[in-house]
């Protein structure tokens, strides 16, 4: 038992400082990003792999409204986590028997995306609400969503803003359009999918939805 509770505490600090690190470098490669390298090399596409790191100056305003609208509207206020949302969650999980959502905003996705795995269950929840609030403690609001931004997954191997707006609109993240970047915001919570299925009616009607709420979307100072 000490064993584990000292290995533990070991990750936790493993955790502290990396995100200490990248307050002032750039993270190279994600969880997530080795977890796709990994999934296409098994596939036989070992270079489908796309990621290009873009500043956060570089990124159009019109994205970082629509992912703030779509995926934590509280994001610039809240403490890295949204209550209401994860309570919300809670209930319709116990209402299905089974975790579907987890209520997560985008400092969240991102203690995701760094360092965990895909399965949802509520240790990887808890886990991952820690991470979040040392992310919190390192970084300010709009060094968080630069990361963010810059290696969420957008489809099958297209990591990041500039390789999303590559990839789905032959443009540069920095041109992107209110409607463009509503799309790509709806895409978030199951990219691989939506990279599919792009003609998906959902993803057309919730695309409307997002862009007229971008406007009130708040963005970090």
């Amino acid at each position: 038992m000490i064993l584990v509770v000292v290995a533990w505490l070991a990750t936790q600090a493993y955790y502290f400082v990396q995100i200490g690190w990248w307050t002032h470098f750039n993270p190279g490669t994600t969880a997530y990003m080795r977890a796709a390298s990994w999934r296409l090399a098994h596939a036989g596409s070992p270079s489908d792999m796309a990621h290009v790191w873009v500043p956060y100056a570089q990124v159009s305003r019109n994205l970082k409204r629509a992912i703030i609208a779509s995926e934590d509207a509280t994001f610039v206020n809240n403490p890295g986590f949204d209550t209401d949302a994860m309570l919300q969650a809670w209930e319709r999980n116990r209402q299905h028997g089974r975790m579907e959502r987890g209520g997560s905003g985008i400092t969240q996705q991102l203690a995701r995306n760094l360092f965990l795995s895909p399965e949802k269950n509520y240790f990887r929840k808890g886990q991952e609400l820690i991470i979040a609030s040392m992310l919190e403690f390192w970084m300010d609001k709009e060094r968080i969503l630069e990361i963010y931004l810059n290696s969420v997954e957008w489809g099958s191997g297209v990591f990041g803003a500039q390789a999303a707006a590559q990839h789905y609109f032959h443009t540069n993240a920095a041109q992107l359009s209110a409607p463009q970047a509503a799309r790509l915001a709806v895409m978030l919570p199951n990219p691989r999918y939506f990279d599919a299925h792009p003609g998906s009616p959902y993803l057309r009607q919730r695309s409307g939805v997002i862009l007229r709420r971008m406007g009130s979307a708040e963005l970090p100072p």
